[in-house]
């Protein structure tokens, strides 16, 4: 670079993925297409991608990662430490660690978790039953 070029040096991988050419599995939300995922951390990247078609998510938690999801297509709900929120096409929900939640309904999300969620870093959240009914939570 000339002492006049102001562009920042790429510090990191530069990684271009297609929807169909990438792995896809069941996870604990329905069926997510791995964009940006474990078979990546050679590269190190700043965060991980899936796009996940909800399919009866189950109540869980991380302690160490954010996620961000943004629906792509369809309406359901997201449930944040037991408040559920109405979603749909052009929703971006904000979830920091330790956050109990899950999603319901038709839709088709672009998680993103900062930074990557590894194996160790979900926990499906607990059910604890009482005089009030059942509810899930982390564990005290």
């Amino acid at each position: 670079m000339s002492p006049t070029d102001t562009r920042i040096p790429v510090s990191g991988p530069i990684l271009v993925r297609h929807e169909g050419h990438t792995p896809r599995e069941r996870s604990a939300c329905g069926w997510r297409d791995r964009l940006i995922s474990r078979e990546d951390a050679h590269l190190v990247p700043a965060a991980w991608a899936h796009a996940v078609d909800i399919d009866g998510g189950k109540l869980h938690y991380h302690k160490r990662s954010t996620e961000l999801y943004y629906v792509l297509d369809g309406s359901g709900s997201i449930l944040l430490d037991g408040v559920e929120h109405p979603v749909s096409k052009g929703s971006l929900v904000h979830i920091p660690p330790g956050v109990v939640h899950g999603a319901q309904g038709r839709m088709r999300v672009l998680v993103v978790g900062v930074p990557d969620i590894a194996e160790d870093d979900y926990f499906e959240a607990p059910r604890q039953c009482g005089g009030n009914g059942c509810q899930y939570g982390k564990p005290a």
